[in-house]
């Protein structure tokens, strides 16, 4: 790893002051559980990288039942996991935040990091997707919105222009009888990077027995995380039966477009696609149900 300039910034605006000097060539670092993998290997070089973790803002959880959840870009894993508004209003958010490393990176790593690193395997993202999340973005020209399904762009690429920085991550207030999950294929139980990964969520009638509405998302099958739409809005107004959760998958199916590498092979991760799609909408329903299921962080693997 080369020698660059550390700032340990104490402001937003000193982020953005300090990005928008260095251009290309400055970096923030929410977590650096990637950041600092990618420098060490030769993959990235940066001259200035700034920290963002003394950044109060940044670092914040809030919960209103009005406003839904506020979270801060910074905000680690760890925190996320321990949070009582999110482990009784958003519980399929552990299902990504207890899979992103081991104990001591979910001590660093953070969702808002997680996005901005915008790998197509992200864990967390299509988490964030199907959660109708918007990303709360700041810069030079003032501050603007971006529905996270529209944050990436490429491999490692996001919408966010020289000298800015994401700051918070907006979750609307929960409805009543939603549910959501995401699951990943990995080929072994140790930590591992997804082949497929897939999140649900719905919306059910009050007898719990018709979708009222459902967000699919996919990763590790494109070049950036999918929001599948037409998945969803295929199960809109059908009963919860395996005929519905068929067709959404067959939707998923074609959606993915996959590519052959040392992980999975195009035929088997499409097939993953249709799968996981069936069993995230099943344990998303059981969710809006208000019935216990499998905590996922179980993660569906190669064995299981």
């Amino acid at each position: 790893m080369q020698a660059f300039d550390f700032v340990s910034a104490r402001s937003v605006d000193e982020v953005v002051a300090v990005l928008a000097a260095g251009g290309e060539r400055a970096r923030p670092l929410s977590g650096g559980t990637d950041l600092l993998t990618q420098m060490k290997e030769g993959r990235r070089s940066y001259a200035t990288v700034v920290d963002l973790k003394r950044i109060p803002e940044l670092m914040e959880i809030r919960f209103s039942a009005e406003g839904g959840l506020w979270l801060g870009a910074s905000v680690p894993c760890h925190a996320i996991n321990k949070n009582a508004d999110v482990q009784k209003r958003y519980p399929a958010l552990r299902d990504s935040t207890g899979l992103i490393g081991g104990t001591q990176v979910q001590g660093r790593a953070s969702l808002g990091g997680n996005l901005c690193n915008a790998s197509p395997a992200a864990d967390g993202i299509p988490n964030l997707i199907i959660h109708s999340v918007t990303a709360h973005i700041v810069g030079p020209n003032g501050t603007r919105q971006v529905a996270v399904e529209d944050f990436c762009t490429a491999p490692g690429r996001t919408v966010l222009q020289n000298g800015e920085i994401l700051v918070a991550l907006e979750f609307p207030a929960p409805v009543k009888n939603f549910g959501a999950a995401y699951l990943r294929f990995i080929p072994r139980n140790e930590m591992d990077i997804a082949v497929v990964g897939v999140g649900a969520s719905v919306v059910l009638s009050d007898d719990g027995q018709t979708i009222q509405s459902a967000r699919i998302s996919l990763g590790a099958v494109a070049p950036t995380p999918l929001f599948v739409k037409a998945a969803g809005d295929a199960l809109a107004g059908q009963p919860v039966s395996e005929e519905s959760f068929e067709k959404a998958a067959q939707i998923a199916w074609e959606a993915a477009k996959p590519i052959n590498d040392m992980r999975g092979t195009i035929a088997q991760r499409k097939h993953l696609s249709g799968v996981l799609t069936k069993r995230a909408l099943r344990i998303a329903i059981d969710r809006a149900r208000g019935i216990s299921t499998v905590d996922s962080l179980g993660r569906l693997n190669g064995h299981g």
